[in-house]
């Protein structure tokens, strides 16, 4: 395959995001031999989706990184950096 896959899978979950959300993006991965895959939620992941995460190489952005990402958008928006 040429170029590169990505594979995203976002959560709005009331709860912490578990294994499953990472199982599936991980399968996805391998079945559409994507070059990386990310799962995304405005809450927060369980200590075993991070450690599954890990191994499966799955990049996990939870509510921490999305603010993080929100506030340098809105600076770059005001020509503040």
């Amino acid at each position: 395959m040429n170029g590169i896959l990505s594979i995203y899978i976002s959560s709005e979950n009331l709860r912490k995001v578990g294994v499953k959300a990472v199982q599936e993006i991980a399968s996805a991965k391998n079945h559409y031999r994507a070059d990386e895959c990310w799962v995304i939620t405005n809450r927060f992941f369980t200590e075993q989706a991070k450690k599954l995460a890990s191994s499966n190489e799955v990049r996990l952005i939870d509510r921490k990184h999305l603010m993080t990402w929100m506030l340098q958008q809105t600076k770059e928006d005001k020509g503040i950096i």
